[in-house]
């Protein structure tokens, strides 16, 4: 079969490598799935430059999450031959393949009311923010939420999760097109960063409070500008560092305005409380049904385009969601 893999860390378009490997059989417990598609994350190109917390062996096969169709199943493994299922394949064997093998108690049903495309960009980033926003800031209806980079694909997912819980939410961006996106996924006031002062902008559209929640997946000068408009009260949500600059935050400035800074790992609840994550996913797959969320794609590229997909998520040139479709049986949603 065909999978991408990585010989030695770079840039990802610079040390991917499609290659034919050996077909995967599935172990005692474990699910052969056909991927269908598979998303791209900013933790792929991390992975890449082996700048990610995980550093798994090289050659490894990049891709953390996928929705695809379960072609056969291991020894005791429980699991329906063509049921279209949600996985994050373990590293070293990632999802940029024609196949995978996971876990078979890992496995999530996709979304009926999702294409491939949209069931695969649902996991991660909408557990993400659903987790972020309920679990550690108790986002309120009534409250504003501040989503920063609220065109790309995490800050996207916010923006949905954030109307859906009855928030105003202002979205920060970099650029026209991805202010027009914002304000189709929902945002109540979209600030262009490149033109506009964010914490002037969030000020005056606030009275002068500031945001009730930030939600911030960029760090660096975001991270600032947060500190400046949020609320009294308010919690500022460290989600990642994509601008690839790690704030120091100023404690004594946490102190005298009264703001909490709350981190989030999502993955730490995949091994701590995987009932929460379930239960998320339900909720998140009723959202999805009732129109409410929809993860937006900005671009389906076949396997050959994986590369040079990663890599621009490393570079910030898309808008919500690239995901790579592999190919998948004949009846492709």
């Amino acid at each position: 079969m065909l999978a991408w893999r990585v010989h030695e860390n770079g840039e990802p378009r610079d040390v991917m490598r499609l290659e034919e490997v050996a077909e995967p059989a599935p172990g005692a417990g474990e699910l052969l799935l056909g991927v269908r598609a598979a998303n791209v994350n900013f933790p792929d190109a991390l992975l890449c430059r082996g700048q990610y917390q995980v550093r798994p062996p090289l050659p490894f096969t990049p891709g953390v999450e996928l929705c695809a169709e379960i072609l056969a199943l291991g020894d005791g493994a429980e699991g329906e031959i063509g049921a279209r299922v949600l996985a994050q394949p373990a590293l070293p064997a990632g999802a940029f393949a024609e196949r995978a093998v996971v876990g078979a108690h890992t496995v999530l049903p996709a979304p009926e009311a999702l294409d491939d495309a949209e069931a695969a960009a649902l996991h991660i980033g909408y557990q993400t923010g659903w987790f972020g926003l309920h679990r550690r800031a108790r986002l309120a209806a009534g409250e504003t939420l501040l989503v920063h980079a609220a065109a790309g694909g995490v800050g996207s997912a916010a923006v949905q999760l954030g109307k859906a819980a009855g928030a105003t939410v202002i979205g920060v961006v970099g650029g026209p097109r991805k202010a027009a996106a914002a304000r189709e996924l929902g945002c109540d006031l979209v600030v262009d960063r490149r033109v506009e002062d964010v914490v002037t902008v969030v000020k005056e559209a606030t009275g002068g409070r500031g945001a009730d929640v930030v939600y911030d997946p960029v760090g660096g000068d975001a991270f600032t500008q947060s500190t400046k408009c949020v609320a009294f009260e308010g919690r500022i949500l460290v989600v990642g560092f994509a601008s690839g600059t790690i704030p120091k935050a100023a404690l004594n400035h946490a102190l005298i305005k009264n703001y909490s800074i709350v981190g989030l790992h999502w993955g730490l609840y995949n091994a701590k409380d995987p009932d929460a994550v379930r239960a998320c996913h339900d909720e998140l797959t009723k959202l999805a049904a009732d129109g409410k969320v929809k993860p937006l794609i900005g671009d389906r590229v076949p396997l050959a385009g994986a590369a040079d997909a990663v890599q621009r998520v490393a570079d910030g040139t898309t808008t919500g969601r690239v995901v790579v479709e592999p190919g998948a049986p004949e009846e492709r949603r």
